[in-house]
């Protein structure tokens, strides 16, 4: 039976942690058994330069400012060739909201990735997709499609935060509301690109705000498909506009068992030992996830709020396999290329 509303925030604000996980568990073992999921990519962020300026992020810089860059074709191509001589199968290309770049800088990307490797571009957030349109005067739809036939595989879930409005006007006021990034998603799902939902907690919303961005998620699933999978991670104080402190891990794994039980239409949940740390990435794997992402061969806007793990396939693989799990490189589309 599935889920609601009040049903998830009884259950949230009622139940012990571990009754949740086990829940969360039970489901998890019923879809994958004993499989746990990663993939080889590299995050490139090809501009830190942006108009946005959202509070929370220790990433961005402003036009003029020192450590302001963007990358140049050539710097892009040589991060690509690396990452398909890692092993690699896919980029996640993203970054800021570059004021003086068209349509065609990005096209021009895709393409010569395209030209020159075999590689999956999961790239663009929403926010970025709203971006380009709103440059070129375009419309979502003949965005994503010109993007798409430059080589555009899929989009990220970023940018998502908390897909509740009043938490976006505090933390980010300059950056699209929460319809926006559902329309993005919906317009992406209807040419048939697939796409990831991501939710960042620890802005100070409610445990009721955060049911409500799940249900959103799970409402356009409905309607679509489109979402491969529900990546959740925890907001990093650190250098941001907005401070505050961290959230614990006791939240973070209530929060993430929770959307296991929730998500009745979204196959694949993922726990993040990028904000989490190994220990506690290892442990999502009993508490509903059946993913631990990326090994990740460059990553820059957590480490710029100041947290900083890193990874590699042999860490991965020890990591997973210590918790009891089976380890299993997957592509984006989460078919498995290679068990351990």
């Amino acid at each position: 039976m599935r889920l609601t509303e009040i049903d998830a925030l009884k259950l949230f604000s009622e139940s012990d942690l571990l009754d949740l996980a086990g829940q969360a568990d039970e489901i998890r073992k019923k879809k994958f058994g004993k499989v746990t999921t990663f993939i080889i990519d590299r995050n490139i962020n090809y501009t830190n330069i942006c108009k946005n300026e959202c509070k929370f992020c220790a990433f961005f810089k402003k036009k003029n400012q020192a450590g302001a860059y963007l990358l140049t074709n050539e710097e892009i191509l040589e991060k690509v060739k690396e990452t398909v001589e890692a092993g690699g199968t896919q980029v996640m290309i993203q970054g800021g909201l570059h004021p003086d770049l068209g349509l065609d800088y990005y096209e021009n990307m895709l393409l010569s990735i395209k030209k020159n490797f075999d590689i999956t571009i999961h790239s663009f957030t929403a926010t970025e997709i709203q971006h380009f349109a709103n440059t070129e005067g375009i419309s979502i739809s003949e965005t994503l499609k010109r993007l798409r036939a430059a080589g555009l595989d899929g989009l990220p879930g970023g940018g998502a935060e908390i897909l509740v409005d009043e938490i976006r006007k505090k933390v980010s006021p300059k950056k699209i509301m929460t319809d926006d990034w559902l329309n993005v998603m919906r317009t992406a799902h209807s040419i048939g690109m697939k796409s990831t939902a991501t939710m960042v907690i620890g802005f100070g919303e409610t445990p009721a705000q955060r049911i409500e961005h799940m249900k959103k998620i799970r409402d356009l699933q409905d309607e679509t498909g489109g979402f491969r999978a529900f990546i959740m991670w925890t907001y990093q104080p650190g250098n941001t506009a907005l401070g505050g402190e961290k959230t614990g891990s006791h939240d973070y794994m209530k929060t993430l068992s929770l959307s296991r039980i929730f998500f009745d239409n979204v196959e694949h949940i993922q726990g993040s030992w990028v904000t989490q740390g190994e220990k506690i990435g290892s442990l999502t794997q009993s508490f509903g996830g059946d993913d631990l992402g990326s090994i990740m061969l460059e990553e820059n806007v957590v480490r710029a709020a100041g947290t900083h793990f890193e990874m590699s396939v042999k860490k991965m693989t020890d990591m997973i396999k210590d918790a009891g799990f089976i380890p299993a490189q997957r592509n984006t589309e989460y078919k498995i290329l290679k068990t351990f």
